[in-house]
């Protein structure tokens, strides 16, 4: 479901709970771009755990592959050229 943000001003984030009962999530749209969207606390639980276990997988795969490192200044290196290429 997509709403205005102007419908957010006009009727009050009281207006997500009448909209949960058909839709799960909320597209808000502004200058007529979806910009954000609401979802009900629980499914942004369950979508936080998910990638936290995504994560915790993949740092698990790559110490399990050897793909990683201690040194410091190394790592400092890696930072420096990640936020070069942004």
């Amino acid at each position: 479901m997509v709403i205005m943000a102007n419908d957010i001003k006009k009727k009050g984030v009281s207006h997500f709970d009448k909209l949960f009962e058909k839709f799960s999530e909320i597209v808000i749209s502004v200058r007529g771009k979806n910009k954000y969207v609401v979802v009900p606390f629980e499914e942004y639980e369950a979508y936080r755990a998910y990638k936290l276990d995504m994560a915790h997988e993949e740092a698990m795969r790559d110490i399990a592959e050897g793909n990683y490192h201690t040194d410091t200044q190394k790592h400092f290196d890696t930072v420096e050229k990640a936020l070069k290429d942004v």
